[in-house]
């Protein structure tokens, strides 16, 4: 079983990297406004744990919405943020260099809070798990977070301060506003997350 996951970069990924420790990790840049950062930040990570790093570079900004396109958010949009099919684009773009890697599983960092979308709902992993593994190369899709929170999972996986630290949750640049969803989301869970993450030891006993 070989493993991979989409990583942006963000908390979410990050801890799942440190918490799982992929044979792969892939990071798209699909036109996004922080996409530099986030592949900064997911390089970090790659480096620390050694995990085999890919970028995918497709320029999706045309069919973009909202902060990360720049762009008014769509009619359709629950959210500033909302970019059309964004999560199934993104797993598309990731299993097809996934596949030509050899991976089986495909990691996804989904969590509780994203099922206020509807293509981070566990019935949409589902489905998207299925539709996959239909196809060539029967590749399956995992989200081992989808039931934690951001703070819960940053505790499940022991992932130290210092490399929390170069996570990028900024949707609307490669340096962080300080006002967006992204950033509320970041600064939410540091707060949760206070005294926690400097525990001694804490790391190396979740691991």
């Amino acid at each position: 079983m070989k493993r991979a996951l989409l990583l942006s970069g963000g908390m979410d990924s990050l801890c799942i990297a440190w918490w799982k420790r992929p044979d792969v990790a892939i990071t798209i840049d699909y036109g996004q406004l922080p996409a530099e950062a986030e592949i900064v930040a997911s390089m970090a990570v790659c480096r620390a744990l050694q995990i085999d790093h890919h970028i995918v570079r497709v320029d999706c900004r045309a069919l973009g919405s909202g902060d990360m396109a720049g762009t008014r958010a769509d009619t359709n949009a629950p959210a500033s943020d909302w970019w059309p099919y964004r999560n199934q684009l993104l797993a598309t773009l990731a299993a097809m260099k996934a596949i030509s890697l050899g991976v089986t599983h495909l990691m996804l960092g989904t969590v509780r809070s994203d099922g206020s979308h509807r293509d981070g709902t566990p019935e949409f992993v589902a489905a998207l798990d299925l539709l996959l593994s239909m196809q060539e190369g029967g590749m399956h899709v995992e989200c081992p977070a989808i039931h934690l929170s951001t703070a819960e999972l940053a505790r499940v996986s022991g992932v130290p301060s210092e490399l929390l630290a170069w996570a990028h949750s900024c949707h609307k640049a490669n340096v962080a506003c300080g006002d967006c969803r992204g950033c509320n989301k970041y600064f939410q869970t540091l707060q949760e997350l206070q005294g926690d993450l400097d525990e001694p030891g804490q790391s190396e006993t979740t691991r």
